[in-house]
């Protein structure tokens, strides 16, 4: 489940990133793209690990606040879902003729 999560995450922070504070992209960018542990941003950092577990947990917040106002994410999904239905119906027509 965590997989699908970070997946998700990942998706929002690609579309939200830049609204994040420098420090929340610092450590969200190195937890879901680097895939690192707490322990390693939080030496990379010369943070406390407590402190990479706050920015992240803010961090996520954040990304799913603006996800729900803004619902970026949920309507690109629903265009890539349109489109491929429609090739999958072109595809289907090109085959018949």
């Amino acid at each position: 489940m965590r997989v699908e999560e970070n997946f998700r995450l990942s998706k929002l922070f690609d579309l939200y990133g830049n609204l994040l504070s420098k420090g929340q992209k610092e450590v969200l960018k190195s937890y879901l793209f680097d895939d690192l542990t707490l322990s390693e941003i939080a030496q990379n950092l010369n943070i406390s690990r407590q402190a990479v577990k706050d920015s992240i947990t803010k961090g996520e917040d954040k990304l799913n606040l603006y996800e729900s106002e803004l619902g970026f994410l949920e309507k690109s999904e629903s265009y890539e879902k349109e489109i491929f239905l429609l090739k999958s119906q072109l595809l289907k027509g090109k085959k018949e003729d």
